[in-house]
Order: C-alpha cells, then sequence, then structure tokens
C-alpha cells in the first residue's frame, strides 16, 4: 500500500494523486504497486527493494540523481512481560520531483513525523533534504524517547531483581539488554549515514541544512552515549545479581551443612546404643533399675547440639 502527501501552507496533507513535489509513504508493498511507482517515478527498481530487507544496514547510495537513503527505527516486537524493541530499515528515496519512503509495515514514526513537520508550518517538499533531515531527527528523537522509557524500567527492575526468586525479572533484564543491543548498532549506522550526508557528496546541503545536520548528529550521538552507559548499567546488574546469587548459595549450604551435623549427633548416639549395649550410669544409683539413664543421655545429647548451635551461630554459619 501507498500514501501520498503534499505540502500546503507548510503543512502535510493528503494528495489525491502523485504528482511532482509529492511525498509517497510506501508500505508493506504489493509487487504489482511497486511496478507501477517505477513506471510512474522512474524509480531505479533496486532502490525500491533494499529497504525491503529485514537486515539491511544504514547506508547512503547514489544513482544518477536519485539518492537512497536507508536508516533503521525502531520496532516494537513483543508484547508480553516486558515491551521488547527491534529495528527495521526505512528506505528513503529523493528525485528531483519525488520524495519516497519504503518500509515493511506500516510504521508509526510516518505519523510522528507528519505531526512533527506541520508544528513548524513551513514545511516544503520542494526540498527533499530538510525532508530526510528531519525525518532523520524524528527517528532520533523516538529512540531517545524509548531510551527514556528503558531509564525508568531499569529503575524497577534494579529493585526487583535483587528480591526475585523466579526468572521473570532476570528475563525482563535481558529482553532490555537485547533491545540496547539492537539500538546500539543502529544508531551507529545512522550516524554514519549522517557522515557521508555531512560531506556534500550525495546530496547538496543549504546553510539552514548544515544547521539542521548538527542538531541531527547532536541528537544521535546523544542517543549512542545513552545506550552505551544503560547496556553498561544492565551489565553490571547482571553481573551483582550473579555475585549475590553465588553468595546466597553458598550461605544456603553453610546453613545446611551446619544442621546437618547437629541433627547428625543425636542419631550417632542411638544408633550406638540401639545395638544392645548398656547406656552409661544405668547399674549405678541412683538411676539403677529406672528410666533416668535414659533421660541423662538425652540431656547430654542435647547439650553437645545446643554447644554445636552455639559454635556454627558464632561462625555465622546460622
Amino acid at each position: 500500500m501507498f500514501r501520498v502527501y503534499k505540502s500546503e501552507n507548510g503543512i502535510l496533507l493528503p494528495a489525491e494523486s502523485i504528482i511532482p513535489h509529492t511525498w509517497i509513504c510506501l508500505f508493506n508493498p504489493l509487487e504489482e504497486e511497486m511496478s507501477y511507482l517505477e513506471k510512474k517515478c522512474h524509480i531505479f527498481p533496486e532502490f525500491l527493494r533494499y529497504p525491503l530487507d529485514e537486515e539491511e544496514r544504514p547506508r547512503i547510495e547514489k544513482e544518477e540523481q536519485q539518492v537512497l537513503i536507508i536508516l533503521r527505527v525502531p520496532d516494537i516486537i513483543s508484547k508480553g512481560i516486558f515491551v521488547r524493541y527491534e529495528t527495521i530499515p526505512i528506505g528513503i528515496i529523493l528525485t528531483d520531483d519525488y520524495i519516497i519512503t519504503v518500509c515493511l509495515k506500516d510504521h508509526p514514526i510516518f505519523e510522528d513525523f507528519i505531526t512533527f513537520a506541520n508544528k513548524s508550518k513551513t514545511f516544503d517538499l520542494r526540498n527533499p533534504v530538510n525532508f530526510l533531515l528531519n525525518f532523520m531527527l524524528s527517528a532520533t528523537s523516538l529512540y531517545i524517547k524509548l531510551l527514556r522509557n528503558i531509564d525508568k524500567a531499569l529503575e524497577e527492575y534494579e529493585e526487583e531483581i535483587f528480591k526475585a526468586i523466579e526468572n521473570k525479572e532476570i528475563i525482563k533484564m535481558l529482553s532490555i539488554e537485547k533491545t540496547l543491543t539492537y539500538f546500539n548498532t543502529s544508531l551507529q549506522g545512522n550516524d554514519t549515514v549522517l557522515t557521508k550526508i555531512q560531506s556534500g557528496r550525495y546530496v547538496r546541503l543549504t546553510e539552514e541544512d548544515q544547521e539542521v545536520l548538527e542538531d541531527l548528529q547532536i541528537e544521535t550521538r546523544q542517543a549512542i552515549e545513552m545506550t552505551k552507559v544503560f547496556l553498561n548499567i544492565v551489565s553490571g546488574t547482571m553481573d551483582a545479581y550473579a555475585s549475590i546469587i553465588n553468595n546466597n548459595l553458598n550461605l544456603i549450604m553453610k546453613f545446611l551443612a551446619s544442621m546437618a551435623i547437629i541433627i547428625s549427633i543425636p542419631t550417632t548416639i542411638y544408633s550406638m546404643y540401639g545395638m544392645n549395649i548398656p547406656l552409661p550410669f544405668q547399674e549405678l544409683p541412683p538411676f539403677k533399675g529406672t528410666s533416668y539413664a535414659f533421660l541423662f543421655v538425652n540431656l547430654i545429647t542435647l547439650f553437645i547440639m545446643f554447644l554445636l548451635f552455639l559454635f556454627f551461630r558464632k561462625k555465622r554459619y546460622l
């Protein structure tokens, strides 16, 4: 499918047909739609198909008067115990008469960009470079917004993970780590594209475009730094959690070993006297002919167990 937009009085509005100086938003396209745009807009076929590869990396390419820019934007993957993101490619094709964006799905960034562009009320599709830079700025703003959400989630999960006895909190942290890894790789690729745009070999930049590009580079590098910081936090948290688990395991083993030793005292004594061996003092007064000798052995057993308990308690095994 595709939608067509035109700029009128500085605002992006839906257009009824494809005319010069319009934006064609192509998403999840059919083969017939791509063939139609190839002929209608005289677009190189490979430029329309490159962004449909999920693994396509950010890059910029120029053929004659057509420029293809591929960047990667966040895309929600799951809505389970934690909302996990990956990234998908979006292609931007710039020609003298048309601007075409190509994506595998109708991504929310398109609506966000229209809202962002219409706030200024100075948007003009006759300036494709300005469209490109503002679209990339909108994509970077989306990264920063999601990174701030991740920062809030990290604060919550850091408190939960050290109290966790199940794997749910650990899975949440692993989901964050995976998301941040995707973000870091994609943002660095997008930053490389910005550097190539700045060289002026692919598109011509005005002074105003240079200012927007500088702001965009600052935002992108800020997002990269945020991603790296959060990755370090997640890695440190997981390492600390692993150390705590090992320490707790050692404490449990000490406790169980201490209890096993204490419990083994009556077992040993009762096993020995259970082999028809006379009890101590049972033939001596005042225990002779009574059952007090058995009670005396029990008292001695309890006393030994109590001494062992105090010993282990002092060693902090219990």
